[in-house]
């Protein structure tokens, strides 16, 4: 959905993917240098790339809250969307669940069965070659994502914010802005100059729990497409789970745009991740159809 396609633009100031270093970082108690916040962004970033890869060991619930506002900021319209997040065949998909929080109806819930054995019917039948081509295809996607966030560290001023207590865990806040004459060069970090973003490291693992993201001027996507404007906001939070990984908790959107020659999108929108349960790959997928009762 379209929304989708503008958070994917709002977090790409977010550092993501750096390559880690070597060494472990040494940090100043008391303050940090821009230089130590580069590095520090680089090992987080590292970390994260751990997280997005554990992420597809887990099932979990989503439930999304769209509010549609007019012009003045009112609320106009809310809609409520409930997913089921499963691992199948080492994807993940999503399933929807309920709608303002009440149970489909027979036949949506028919559709959405449909679907997911519709991708069960495709990979159970994929051939060797088709899934060589679509793990190459997903692994250039990861490395042109990550020569992308490599662009960050020059992409951006850092300056250390102090320190602060974020949900009982002890953070170190950073502030980065564009960096003026920054010259981009991956073909989508032309937006970074359009963004600033504050992150809140936790200090004992080095994982960054929370990143509020600032968009400082209008962003253009595609021709025409859609054109996003300053003060679209999105925050997003993370949380430790089954003592191994950090996965997202809370994502907090606020939107301003406009969408090819039609009137403006004013919404806001609220996501929340949670009932994360570990997905065991020795499990076996079968279609429907397979089942069979034993006696």
């Amino acid at each position: 959905m379209l929304r989708y396609a503008i958070l994917l633009v709002l977090l790409a100031a977010v550092p993501f993917a750096v390559p880690a270093q070597d060494q472990p970082l040494a940090i100043n108690p008391e303050t940090l240098s821009a230089e130590q916040i580069r590095d520090l962004v680089r090992q987080v970033a590292d970390k994260d790339i751990e997280n997005n890869k554990k992420q597809r060991d887990y099932t979990y619930m989503e439930r999304e809250e769209e509010h549609k506002l007019d012009g003045d900021g009112k609320l106009k319209s809310t809609e409520a969307r409930t997913y089921e997040i499963m691992v199948l065949y080492e994807e993940p998909v999503r399933k929807l669940m309920a709608k303002d929080d009440k149970p489909l109806s027979e036949s949506d819930a028919r559709k959405e069965d449909d679907k997911i054995q519709k991708i069960i019917d495709k990979r159970k039948n994929e051939s060797d070659s088709d899934r060589a081509k679509r793990v190459e295809k997903e692994d250039k996607e990861r490395e042109d994502a990550r020569a992308f966030v490599k662009e960050v560290a020059d992409a951006y001023d850092f300056r250390y914010a102090g320190t602060e207590v974020f949900e009982g865990r002890e953070t170190y806040v950073v502030d980065a802005d564009p960096h003026p004459g920054y010259e981009p060069h991956h073909k989508d970090a032309k937006f970074l100059p359009k963004f600033r973003f504050r992150a809140w490291i936790d200090k004992a693992e080095l994982q960054w729990v929370k990143l509020d993201i600032q968009c400082i001027d209008t962003v253009s996507v595609g021709l025409f497409l859609a054109r996003i404007h300053k003060g679209s906001n999105v925050q997003i939070e993370q949380t430790r789970v089954n003592d191994e990984v950090w996965l997202p908790k809370h994502v907090a959107l606020k939107i301003d745009a406009r969408i090819a020659l039609f009137k403006g999108l004013n919404l806001a929108e609220d996501v929340i991740y949670r009932d994360y349960q570990k997905f065991r790959a020795n499990i076996k997928i079968v279609p429907v159809g397979e089942v069979k009762e034993e006696r």
